[in-house]
């Protein structure tokens, strides 16, 4: 039996996720554990993601509170577990991606992984998407090798879809190579928008949107983005996709009422992801969702609605826990790390070939 710790925090900066799996012939959930974000920490995780001033040591300082929130929890989900450091075979954190920006050869993720290992006594596996934008992928998505070690034996055509901050597909297709994209905002305009209006940091269960009507004419200048007519290997980020972005477009269209902006977001996000499951796999027969987002009960009927003859669950159906997957993904990278097993996909990501992701920092 290898126990392995997997460590998520994504783009909607809302807290550390922390799973704890026994990776054998498959990968079992064994136990869970969610730290809060301080607000402190991630309003200066999010200054990191534009350019300003100092970045570089604002980045090291930023990124040593993060790894010691992070150790903290770690430690608190060993302790409820009655598990010692040397019980765990390695760590596979992802850090926290300030920057994305795969046409210029780079995505950045803070999180320095020594003091991790330092502080956990736990070898720690980290940097896994460096290696794939090296051999010219785009880093991202790294979650569909893994949605096909769970969700890839079957015969039929089946999708699986996070939403977090942003939105990504995996194309399960029978005897075929797993394909997938990102497929543009997830959360991230939704929680943006309605943190600035209203002080909360996401829209529950979608009420604000679906108090709202949708805006046609802003909804037909959002999705004008040059992103959404690109066909995948594609990813994106918060370089693309932020407050910015969307305040460009509402400078030149009529003023509109507040929930009818969060309602036209809400309808982006579903019609990108529709679109585009339609376009690279129209034979989806079923889409699991996981993520944040499948927690939107807006989000998710809206894409029931758009998807007709597609059925549309959680990923929480097949005993994988919708909030959960990409922790496991990662804690399970980090046994394909240390077991020497390639996990980028090149019909993903667009690389040159099959890689090993990740580097090791032993504890």
């Amino acid at each position: 039996m290898q126990l392995y710790l997997g460590l998520m925090s994504g783009t909607s900066l809302d807290g550390l996720d922390i799973a704890l799996i026994e990776q054998s012939e498959k990968t079992t959930l064994l136990a869970t554990h969610y730290l809060p974000m301080p607000e402190e920490l991630r309003a200066d995780i999010l200054a990191l993601c534009a350019p300003g001033p100092d970045e570089l040591a604002r980045a090291a300082t930023t990124e040593q509170r993060w790894v010691r929130l992070a150790a903290q929890g770690i430690q608190t989900l060993l302790k409820q577990q009655e598990l010692t450091p040397a019980s765990i075979r390695a760590i596979g954190s992802h850090g926290q991606t300030i920057r994305h920006e795969p046409t210029r050869g780079f995505s950045i993720q803070i999180g320095n992984p020594a003091l991790l290992a330092e502080l956990t006594s736990i070898s720690v596996v980290s940097d896994f998407r460096r290696r794939d934008v090296a051999a010219g992928g785009q880093g991202a998505p790294l979650v569909p090798a893994f949605h096909e070690t769970l969700f890839g034996e079957q015969h039929c055509f089946r999708a699986v879809l996070n939403i977090g901050g942003f939105s990504n597909l995996s194309l399960l297709a029978p005897a075929q190579p797993v394909r997938g994209f990102d497929c543009g905002p997830g959360n991230v305009l939704m929680d943006a928008w309605i943190q600035r209006q209203r002080g909360d940091s996401y829209d529950r269960d979608g009420a604000w949107a679906a108090s709202g009507k949708v805006q046609s004419e802003l909804l037909e200048a959002l999705l004008s983005d040059p992103f959404f007519n690109t066909r995948g290997p594609k990813s994106t980020g918060r370089e693309l996709f932020n407050l910015d972005w969307l305040d460009q477009h509402l400078d030149t269209q009529p003023h509109y009422v507040e929930a009818d902006v969060q309602a036209t977001l809400l309808e982006l996000t579903a019609i990108s992801i529709s679109k585009a499951l339609h376009s690279a796999q129209s034979e989806t027969e079923e889409l699991l969702v996981c993520g944040g987002g499948a927690h939107n009960r807006t989000l998710v009927t809206r894409l029931a609605a758009l998807l007709p003859g597609c059925a549309v669950n959680s990923t929480q159906a097949y005993g994988v826990p919708a909030d959960w997957v990409e922790a496991m993904a990662f804690a399970w990278l980090a046994h394909c790390c240390l077991e020497g097993i390639p996990t980028n996909r090149p019909s993903v990501t667009g690389a040159c070939g099959l890689r090993v992701l990740g580097a090791i920092y032993p504890a």
